[in-house]
């Protein structure tokens, strides 16, 4: 086995798969060190390489862990033997609490290690140069090939699980790969993430090819390798769209207090700024509204009310019934008791009631509305305006 080559050729093919050239160098040593085991040495040590990459050259080393002979369990070596490889993987294991099994393979007793290093303590390894080897047979070149295989494929699923996982609650752009069922695969670089029905725009079609911006909901390491799961439902996607939208909301001078969603419909989403002179709903709506339309454009034409986040309950649950008009507001308890003008009462409540649901939502206020009567409007009135409120009844009659 060519070390120099060998090394070059897996340099290249890590390079291809972005792995890291320290990384690469680990896996080349850990792979010439199990076919030097394998070659050279017994079951049960444990070898350490060290390879120069310009020369092509390998050093070993024998590596033991320290022990304190008083805790530690000796076994007799024909049990050993007879225990077989199984058992000499389960060896650093503890068999009783502050007690582990003693191999002489990969042991040393503290009273032997002192003996080679002065210093030596409980849990220090021990190493003991062994004789370099450039020669490997066909058996243990085989074996290093495949430790390599398997360490770059652990590695580049390591590294992708990595990159994705710090992209958890962003918005990433991705295109259609297929689906499967009530499921969408899309190609996010390096991975395919899956879309699960439910979190699918309702009446959205996908078909291969398309390009959305798609939420990262989550992502986990299986067994297959990393799956990431994203969202066009999930509400966060509109308040992270706005960020990349609105450079205000991205700096933090107007800040998204809350919002509210139903997706393929309508959201609500309450924005609001500490800064003088700035006007927090103008911002994100922006000029002739082109930052509130790319959203909504993206969203496959989704409604989006931009609503004005105010301290006081009251207030800011009459801005998050708009458009609808709204006399008077009652807090109390976390229940809200709304009084609105009997032609505003469809407008505040909305189509199937969306619009009061969505406001609560927003809000954090159990909402009630109630329409002022005729008669009633007449009661609380100011004198001179009643004239004029009895001409516009009339006039609706």
């Amino acid at each position: 086995m060519d070390i120099k080559g060998f090394t070059s050729a897996i340099s290249q093919i890590a390079s291809e798969k972005e792995i890291p050239q320290e990384k690469v160098v680990e896996i080349i040593e850990q792979a010439i060190a199990t076919a030097y085991k394998k070659e050279y040495r017994e079951k049960g040590e444990i070898v350490k390489a060290k390879v120069d990459g310009k020369s092509g050259s390998a050093d070993f080393w024998l590596v033991k862990t320290v022990v304190d002979e008083t805790t530690a369990v000796f076994v007799d070596e024909s049990e050993e033997e007879e225990e077989g490889e199984s058992k000499n993987q389960e060896e650093d294991e503890e068999i009783e609490e502050g007690k582990v099994r003693y191999n002489p393979k990969r042991h040393i007793t503290l009273e032997e290690a002192k003996k080679v290093k002065k210093d030596a303590k409980v849990g220090d390894e021990i190493e003991t140069k062994l004789e370099s080897k450039q020669d490997f047979g066909r058996i243990a070149a085989q074996t290093a090939k495949q430790v390599i295989l398997q360490k770059i494929k652990e590695t580049e699923r390591e590294l992708i699980f990595n990159e994705y996982k710090d992209k958890e609650d962003e918005v990433l752009s991705g295109i259609v790969q297929r689906v499967e069922g009530r499921n969408i695969l899309m190609d996010i670089g390096k991975i395919l993430g899956i879309m699960h029905k439910e979190e699918q725009i309702p009446g959205e079609m996908y078909r291969a090819g398309q390009r959305y911006k798609v939420y990262v909901m989550s992502v986990e390491d299986t067994p297959k390798g990393p799956s990431v799961v994203l969202s066009r439902a999930f509400p966060k996607l509109v308040s992270k769209l706005f960020e990349l939208e609105v450079p205000e909301i991205a700096a933090g001078t107007v800040e998204i207090k809350s919002i509210a969603r139903e997706a393929g419909s309508r959201t609500k989403i309450a924005v609001y700024s500490e800064e003088e002179g700035i006007d927090p709903v103008g911002t994100a709506v922006g000029q002739r509204g082109t930052r509130v339309g790319a959203i909504i454009s993206e969203l496959g034409g989704e409604k989006v009310d931009i609503i004005e986040y105010l301290e006081s309950p009251e207030d800011f649950i009459k801005n998050a019934l708009s458009p609808a008009k709204i006399s008077e507001v009652e807090a109390k308890e976390g229940r809200a008791i709304v009084t609105v003008p009997e032609d505003q009462l469809s407008l505040a409540i909305g189509k199937e009631g969306q619009n009061v649901r969505l406001a609560a939502k927003l809000t954090g206020w159990r909402i009630d509305v109630k329409a002022i009567g005729k008669e009633q409007i007449e009661e609380t009135a100011e004198a001179d305006d009643v004239d004029k409120i009895k001409e516009e009844i009339r006039k609706e009659d």
